[in-house]
């Protein structure tokens, strides 16, 4: 959601971290925050540079996903996270037991990817 609030915190932020399931609907979406943090960087806030997307509830036998995935590499390249966070049971029960996934099952794939990601995420910073 593009509320005020995420304008303010847009505004603050250094950078930005999408999640996104690859899927058309999430494809438009995608666009329209482009365009916002473009706009935000520009208008008011010149600090707002990192932008990176981590695909997220990936199902590697549904042929729409890889297409949007493909997509997502080709158009913004470096800033598509390596790392893909699996659809994974574990992960969707975690918070009825009031717990993060990678507290949940720390041995899931999800749980495991979501470790990936943040060691990318680490390495991109040079940390």
């Amino acid at each position: 959601s593009l509320s005020m609030l995420t304008l303010n915190a847009l505004c603050l932020a250094t950078g930005v971290l999408i999640p996104m399931q690859c899927e058309y609907y999430a494809l438009e979406g995608l666009s329209d925050l482009v365009r916002t943090v473009k706009r935000v960087r520009t208008e008011k806030n010149r600090d707002l540079n990192l932008m990176m997307i981590l695909r997220v509830m990936f199902d590697p036998r549904i042929t729409l996903q890889q297409q949007v995935s493909e997509q997502l590499s080709l158009h913004f390249g470096d800033n598509v996270f390596e790392t893909v966070i699996p659809r994974n049971v574990r992960l969707a029960e975690a918070p009825s037991y009031g717990l993060p996934g990678v507290v949940y099952d720390k041995s899931s794939k999800g749980a495991q990817a979501y470790m990936a990601a943040g060691r990318e995420m680490l390495e991109r910073m040079g940390r």
